[in-house]
């Protein structure tokens, strides 16, 4: 049973570019027959370091109280108004941590608008 030649090569088991250099051919390797394996044989990726995900994120860990001394003090006051609901003490304290992430710090204004805010209702 004779082995079909190399599609690639012809069976010259060499191959030339337009710049007239030559090399071995990718496929059969060679030895001018077709290989079994199925064509050109890839060779990247074969390390298990490259198998790796390389966009992957680190996981951060979400904030749950103030950094500042400002921010946690106000959470605190927050936290003991006995007026406020559970629901509106997490909700002021979470705006103070986002107010926090994007100027710094907490400003006077800030302060009086989230003490305005867990203000006993007037009579």
């Amino acid at each position: 049973m004779m082995a079909e030649t190399c599609g690639i090569c012809g069976g010259d088991g060499r191959i030339a570019n337009s710049f007239g250099n030559t090399t071995t051919c990718p496929s059969c390797h060679g030895s001018g027959r077709r290989s079994d394996e199925g064509g050109l044989r890839d060779v990247t990726k074969t390390k298990a370091s490259h198998h790796r995900p390389t966009n992957v994120a680190a996981v951060v860990e979400k904030q749950t109280w103030p950094a500042t001394l400002e921010g946690s003090q106000l959470a605190n006051e927050i936290r003991a108004s006995a007026t406020v609901s559970n629901e509106t003490k997490a909700k002021l304290t979470r705006e103070i941590i986002e107010h926090e992430g994007s100027h710094g710090k907490c400003t006077q204004t800030f302060v009086k608008k989230i003490r305005k805010q867990i203000r006993p209702p007037a009579p």
